[in-house]
């Protein structure tokens, strides 16, 4: 199938003018993170139909594919059009063609927020202190608190001793709570560098009358310095008071005035459903607060973490983002940062879902609001719950199609990894089997991999009902390691915590590389961040 050829100076030029356009880069994660162009999102052709729709939610988008020469492009194109997407392009040229016209190459993912938290940093002088000074603060008992800026998982996985998890967006709405008084120093944290520099700032711009500072290079900082990292800790935020409520909502209202935050009523967000256009909705509170109850149609997209790895929730920066909580605090911190990645069309709902609630016209939606892709829906294949695969044991091929960090860390035992664009390589080695068990984390991958071992002519292929996350929630024995793999596992650009050996020159590189980002971003100029002024407020 050949599409439409797109050059370097029209891709640069379209890049500039953003607008409705995606450039969308079909490698595993892998293969993109060691070397991409800056603006191109990373969709993996294994992941398309699963992902597709919620980063491009208008059919009619310009779409421009590259694939490093992979040739993934034409069976990319075949799953478009299915989809109703046929305005594409192909940018044939490689990170290395694009490199030899004199542009600008980037490792790494979510690059535009990493290298945004370093202009921020710049721009703002945000005041940040090392680990070995907090640590000796500490000792000596200063008053201090530690707050910090991860999801749960990642802070329950290791975090600074004595630290609080208080991720992103709820930093101004909790901190009146967590430092009540003035003279308490704020530290806030992240594994690396953006969400504590990106949280620490927030505060600042809330205008919270405690010394706010961020902790240089987050828990990698806390590790290189040889000091001990706390595991399995509990703490949270809590709820949050009506006075810390309401200081954020006036705090955010200033900050609204200072960025420019616009805000659109439950009315015209509706109308805005039926126009054309990319249309982003977002729910920027905790994940647990989305699942109690939330606008229908709404995705959750804690405000943090969409600052802190944007193009995984969206792949259109023109498109119109509207971003919803319950009293517009946190989804007025977070429309600051959108708009001064320089993402045009960003509004608050007004009054947020308090608002929405009082008019009594439009009831929560509760739950995950994920919405089953039809590529998904139309899968028709047996499913065996965990206990009877078990009890098929060695009669029974095992095939998981999921994570291969997540396989290497625990997956059914004896199951073998793949990816789901290499099947037929791997399709000579399950011939011998009696039966074919195919999974993933939740199983949805798996059944899409089903259904195209099935199209490739492997016949009694079943799903594991469930996936991995069935099994282990069975109690069943997990094995870990990933051994024989059916395919190179190079679906995860992997960080530094995820190493097994060498892990403290990841560390260093890392930052190294982050840090770097602007004076990249400066001999690039395909993207510059809108300058809101500096320091001081007016």
């Amino acid at each position: 199938m050949t599409l439409p050829l797109v050059g370097a100076a029209e891709l640069r030029a379209a890049l500039v003018e953003s607008g409705d356009f995606a450039l969308l880069d079909l490698r595993q994660e892998g293969g993109f993170g060691h070397g991409h162009l800056l603006a191109a999102v990373n969709l993996p052709l294994s992941h398309l139909e699963l992902r597709l729709r919620r980063l491009v939610p208008w059919p009619e988008t310009r779409l421009v594919l590259c694939d490093g020469g992979a040739g993934l492009i034409d069976a990319a194109a075949v799953k478009l059009r299915a989809a109703g997407y046929d305005n594409l392009g192909h940018f044939a040229g490689g990170p290395d063609d694009w490199r030899a016209d004199g542009f600008e190459i980037y490792s790494g993912v979510n690059v535009v927020s990493k290298a945004f938290g370093e202009v921020v940093e710049h721009r703002f002088a945000t005041r940040s202190i090392t680990a070995e000074d907090l640590h000796a603060r500490q000792r000596a008992g200063e008053d201090l608190v530690i707050l910090d800026s991860r999801p749960r998982e990642e802070f329950h996985e290791m975090c600074i001793p004595g630290g609080i998890d208080t991720p992103g967006a709820e930093l101004v709405y909790r901190a009146r709570d967590l430092a009540p008084d003035p003279a308490t120093l704020v530290v806030v944290n992240c594994a690396g560098r953006t969400r504590s520099i990106i949280g620490a700032q927030s505060l600042v711009n809330a205008g919270l009358p405690n010394p706010v500072v961020a902790l240089r290079n987050g828990t990698m900082g806390w590790h290189l310095a040889g000091l001990q990292l706390e595991c399995g800790a509990e703490r949270h935020c809590g709820d949050a008071s009506i006075a810390a409520r309401d200081w954020a909502r006036a705090a955010a209202a200033r900050v609204a005035q200072r960025f420019g935050v616009r805000r659109v009523d439950i009315a015209r967000l509706e109308a805005w459903r039926g126009e054309a256009g990319n249309l982003y909705v977002f729910d920027v509170r905790t994940p647990e607060e989305y699942h109690a109850g939330h606008l229908p149609g709404a995705r959750s997209a804690p405000g943090g973490q969409l600052v802190q790895a944007t193009d995984q929730y969206l792949a259109v920066r023109g498109g119109r983002v509207v971003l919803v909580d319950d009293n517009e605090a946190r989804a007025t911190m977070t429309a600051s940062w959108l708009l001064q990645m320089g993402l045009p069309e960003v509004f608050v709902l007004a009054g947020g879902l308090d608002t929405v609630d009082r008019a009594g016209d439009r009831p929560r939606e509760s739950g995950a609001g994920r919405t089953i892709p039809p590529e998904v829906a139309a899968v028709d294949l047996p499913a065996l719950p965990p206990v009877a695969v078990q009890a098929l044991g060695d009669a029974a091929k095992v095939v998981d199609f999921g994570c291969s960090l997540a396989h290497r860390r625990g997956h059914v035992p004896g199951a073998l990894w793949a990816d789901r664009t290499a099947l037929a390589a791997a399709i000579p080695r399950l011939t011998d089997a009696e039966h074919i068990v195919v999974t993933s984390g939740s199983g949805t991958l798996a059944k899409l991999a089903a259904a195209d071992l099935a199209g490739l002519g492997v016949v009694g292929v079943t799903l594991l009902a469930g996936g991995t996350a069935a099994w282990r929630a069975a109690g069943l024995p997990l094995e870990a390691g990933l051994r024989a793999p059916l395919s190179p596992a190079n679906d995860v650009f992997e960080r530094p915590y995820d190493l097994e050996s060498d892990i403290e020159a990841a560390m260093n590189g890392y930052l190294t590389w982050e840090v770097g980002l602007v004076e990249q971003l400066e001999r690039d100029a395909t993207l510059v961040f809108p300058e809101f002024g500096g320091p001081e407020f007016d």
